[in-house]
């Protein structure tokens, strides 16, 4: 307990069934009539444990673990376990495989920002923009189950490359689908940021004080809504990214309506993004360079930190490898501790109870992220 609670004050859970908290996780908070006096948050009421559980896998097998360290984009993972073991083994994968692999990223970048900014505004009521932005990422999972097999848990980028070349007639279908959500854009915009109701409730509400950015680690949309703009495709360019065209997205207002903004402006960017891949995607050539079995595949010991830019922010890796067949050590360094945790708790205090789901979903949060 803190200073600014009292007995009187009462203690109320909120969550994990609440919709307004994202994923399996609850908030904790201490009221005084309808103002939040304190909150904490807790997580573990979903599936967790991935780090460890990895130390006990072959190379390979730890690719269904990572996948469900983010569910809404689980490719982000899988190329940042990839990609250290990869600098350990000295493998480097072909040029074709860089392009599918920042096409998959990007596919997965579109799909997830979709989910959260219809759920942004899902949880002020606005219903009819979540049916919207989901039936559009559906669009975007179908191009996943054409390359992958999958919707959900693609498994698609793998140690050396990818599992398979684009299937024919790809690159039109995704067309199709990138003008099918192009049409609804405008739609959508008229319905969050020129609805007085939303507005109301994002304008001013949720604001982070742009000193906390570099004091809490705070990356992502939710740094660049503070007008930072913050982005390791750009800071630290990896894969194919120096090589493509697209804005960093920011914007000034630093509260739920600035978020909102910036993932908006960064579906327009995963588009163009996109656009520009399978204009310049090689049409010949290796996807995969050639591998040892990976039933018996061993790594060199060594450590190595590798980092990528996922819709929520930057996500890193720190691998260790000892000359085994599985995996030393793992830590998986994502946004969601920072925005689901220090940054929320720290936020909470003299927040009107109405907000906390509206504040809590503008930051895009991955319980499992936390409890890995």
């Amino acid at each position: 307990m803190t200073e600014q609670v009292t007995e009187k004050d009462v203690q109320l859970w909120v969550g994990p069934q609440h919709p307004g908290v994202t994923g399996n996780m609850s908030v904790q908070i201490w009221l005084r009539g309808d103002t939040i006096q304190m909150g904490r948050t807790h997580v573990g009421y979903l599936h967790r444990g991935f780090e460890k559980l990895m130390e006990r896998r072959k190379f390979i097998q730890s690719f269904p673990i990572v996948c469900r360290i983010c569910v809404p984009e689980p490719d982000t993972n899988e190329y940042l376990l990839a990609a250290g073991v990869e600098e350990i083994a000295g493998i480097v994968i072909p040029e074709k495989a860089r392009w599918l692999r920042t096409l998959a990223l990007e596919m997965a970048r579109l799909a997830a920002t979709l989910q959260a900014l219809g759920g942004q505004v899902g949880m002020m009521g606005l219903g009819t923009v979540p049916n919207w932005t989901y039936t559009l990422r559906d669009y975007i999972l179908d191009r996943f189950e054409e390359l992958t097999g999958a919707r959900i848990y693609h498994m698609y980028i793998v140690y050396g490359g990818v599992r398979r070349d684009l299937p024919e007639g790809f690159a039109a279908r995704m067309e199709e689908d990138l003008r099918a959500i192009e049409e609804r854009l405008p739609f959508i915009d008229n319905l969050i940021f020129d609805n007085a109701v939303f507005r109301k409730r994002a304008i001013g509400v949720g604001k982070i004080d742009p000193a906390w950015i570099d004091e809490m680690g705070i990356t992502g949309p939710t740094a660049r809504a503070c007008g930072v703009p913050r982005d390791v495709r750009r800071n630290s360019p990896y894969l194919v990214y120096p090589e493509l065209d697209f804005d960093v997205i920011t914007a000034e207002g630093c509260d739920i309506f600035a978020r909102a903004q910036v993932r908006r402006g960064d579906i327009t960017q995963s588009i163009r993004i996109i656009r520009q891949i399978l204009a310049r995607m090689p049409k010949d050539g290796p996807y995969c360079a050639r591998m040892p079995n990976m039933l018996h595949w061993t790594v060199e010991k060594g450590q190595t930190y590798v980092r990528a830019e996922a819709s929520r922010g930057e996500m890193g890796y720190f691998v260790v490898t000892d000359g085994s067949d599985k995996l030393r050590r793992v830590h998986v360094r994502g946004p969601s501790y920072v925005h689901a945790v220090s940054l929320l708790e720290r936020m909470l205090p003299g927040t009107n109870i109405s907000d906390l789901g509206a504040t809590m979903v503008s930051m895009q949060t991955c319980p499992p992220e936390i409890e890995r």
